[in-house]
C-alpha cells in the first residue's frame, strides 16, 4: 500500500481513548467484515496524522503495506497488556515486545514556520516505521508504569464493545467509551426492558 497523499484527511473511526497507545488498540475494535481498518490505501498515514503522531502535511509516501503488518502488531502487544492490567494478570510476551520497540528512538521534532509565520511542529526527517513504532510503544510504557494514570484504565461496559480508555470523569465514574454510543445503546436496551415489564 502506497500512501502518497499527505494523510491530512479526517478519519471516521477516531476514538479519542486519553492516550495515543489506546487510540491504536481502539482501531481494532472498527473491524468491520474482517476487514483491517488500518489497511488500503492512506489509512494508516490518516490514522497516523489524526493521532498526533505525525504532524498535518507531512508527506507519508514510505507508509505501505509492512508498516501496517507492524503496527497491527503493536496494537496486539498494547491491547494485551492493558486488558491483563484491568484483569490483575500478567501478559510477559506481550510486554517484552513492547519493550523491545519501546528501546528504538522516536521521530526528531523540530519547529519550523508556516505560511503565515507562526511556528508548528514538523519531523526532522522523514518519517520511519520504526521510529513512529518507537513512539507509541513508549507512550504504552509510560502509561502503565504511571500508577495513577494506570488506576484510570478502564474497559467499556457495553454490550460487545472492548475499547479501553483513561476514566478522567469526576468521581471516576465512567462506564462507556462513548455516551453517545455504547452509552445510548444501554439506556435504550433498559428503557425497553421498562416497558416490556410494563406491558407484561
Amino acid at each position: 500500500m502506497a500512501a502518497g497523499a499527505t494523510g491530512a484527511a479526517a478519519y471516521d473511526w477516531r476514538f479519542d481513548s486519553g492516550r495515543i497507545c489506546l487510540d491504536l488498540v481502539a482501531t481494532a475494535e472498527a473491524a468491520t467484515g474482517g476487514r483491517e481498518p488500518l489497511d488500503g490505501p492512506g489509512r494508516l498515514g490518516r490514522w497516523l496524522v489524526g493521532a498526533g503522531l505525525v504532524p498535518a502535511g507531512t508527506q507519508l509516501a514510505a507508509v505501505e503495506g509492512q508498516w501496517v503488518g507492524r503496527f497491527v502488531e503493536l496494537r496486539d502487544c498494547v491491547g494485551q497488556l492493558v486488558r491483563a492490567q484491568i484483569e490483575g494478570r500478567g501478559a510477559e510476551s506481550a510486554l517484552e515486545r513492547v519493550n523491545a520497540l519501546a528501546a528504538g528512538a522516536p521521530p526528531g521534532i523540530r519547529a519550523v514556520r508556516d505560511a503565515q509565520g507562526s511556528l508548528v511542529r514538523a519531523l526532522s526527517a522523514a518519517p520511519e516505521c520504526g521510529a513512529l513504532l518507537a513512539a507509541v510503544a513508549r507512550d504504552a510504557v509510560e502509561l502503565l508504569t504511571d500508577p495513577p494514570a494506570r488506576a484510570r484504565l478502564r474497559q467499556c461496559e457495553g454490550d460487545n464493545c472492548r475499547r479501553v480508555y483513561l476514566d478522567t470523569s469526576r468521581g471516576r465514574r465512567r462506564r462507556w467509551c462513548s455516551s453517545e454510543v455504547c452509552g445510548n445503546r444501554e439506556r435504550v436496551a433498559r428503557h425497553r426492558r421498562r416497558v416490556a415489564v410494563a406491558r407484561a
